[in-house]
């Protein structure tokens, strides 16, 4: 007699399924398919993979209700694999993508066993190499934030557009801003706002092209850089949003010190945080070990926050309010 406890156990634990789903979403398969190209030889030679091997995925993808295959019609797209199509209402492609950020976000849980027997982060025990590098690294085409994190903006991030007083500011630099999402909304709100978006190379390259694609060239503008080194004056604010939950206390401090030595004794710094830490749904508790999985992050109460800030020879000048995910806190230099 099965144990039906056993095998829904081990179904959650299957590592093929998941695998197989993302690479087929890093080769866009459903999308040439859907272009007309539905043969395994016709397959294999657009992605430029091996084609026998290409037809094993093929197959099992079949066998999972991803695709089918007719002999009068070769491959095609179920509705299940509907969400693999770029253009597909609710697309999933590029969040799955093993070349983007997401994708490689969670490619990093492989490393997992050491992140519980150390607290370090597992995707440089997994891969030898830093996280943020390899986001920067990838192909310009790839390495642009899912459309899922980019529309997170109407959450968490409408906290930082709508509740600070933007009024009195001329000039933002979105610190560690990715693709420019943030800076993009606040320049739209506020049509005096000037900005940057300081990030490595991949993202500032992601951030430049949105910014111009949004028509805002003429305001805002990407650079190439890392919080982690001397961060250009002549800002007014110097924007962190969720950035140092992805470090340690020490490079926390760096980079706050960074942001104030730019700022100067009449500049900001504004952070806006998350709050992993008040969240017990599954939701969160599923992000809290994503990011830890990836990047050493750290679970920091407002208390916690605000002496990171001491300690980078800040003096908090105003608190805004803090929400389930986001606390608001503004710093000067000393």
């Amino acid at each position: 007699m099965r144990d039906s406890n056993a095998d829904d156990l081990a179904a959650m634990a299957d590592l093929l399924t998941p695998l197989a789903i993302r690479v087929a979403a890093t080769l866009r398969l459903a999308d040439h398919m859907a272009a007309g190209v539905t043969t395994g030889a016709g397959l294999a030679k657009k992605v430029d993979a091996h084609p026998a091997t290409l037809k094993k995925l093929l197959r099992y993808l079949v066998s999972r209700g991803i695709f089918r295959w007719s002999e009068e019609g070769g491959y095609e797209v179920t509705e299940l694999g509907a969400p693999l199509l770029d253009d597909a209402p609710g697309s999933v492609r590029r969040r799955l993508s093993m070349d983007g950020l997401l994708g490689l976000a969670e490619l990093g849980l492989v490393g997992l066993l050491h992140t519980v027997r150390t607290g370090e982060a597992g995707y440089k025990a997994a891969f030898g190499r830093d996280f943020w590098q390899d986001v920067s690294d990838v192909p310009d085409d790839a390495n642009v934030l899912a459309d899922e994190v980019a529309s997170g903006l109407a959450g968490d991030g409408r906290l930082i557009v709508h509740t600070y007083d933007w009024s009195g500011v001329r000039r933002v630099m979105d610190v560690g801003g990715g693709n420019g999402t943030l800076l993009i909304e606040l320049a739209r709100t506020h049509p005096h706002l000037h900005g940057a978006v300081l990030d490595l190379p991949g993202m500032a390259r992601a951030a430049a092209q949105r910014i111009e694609r949004a028509g805002l060239g003429g305001r805002c503008e990407a650079i190439e850089g890392s919080f982690l080194d001397p961060i250009p004056p002549g800002f007014d604010v110097y924007l962190l949003s969720a950035i140092l939950c992805d470090w340690p206390d020490d490079d926390a401090v760096k980079i706050l010190r960074r942001c104030g030595d730019a700022a100067g004794p009449d500049g900001r710094v504004l952070v806006a945080d998350m709050n992993l830490i008040y969240d017990d749904d599954a939701d969160a508790a599923r992000m809290n070990l994503l990011l830890t999985g990836t990047v050493p992050v750290p679970v920091r109460t407002l208390k916690q926050l605000k002496r990171l800030g001491a300690a980078a020879g800040l003096e908090l000048s105003w608190e805004g309010p803090t929400t389930r995910r986001r606390t608001l806190l503004e710093f000067r230099a000393h």
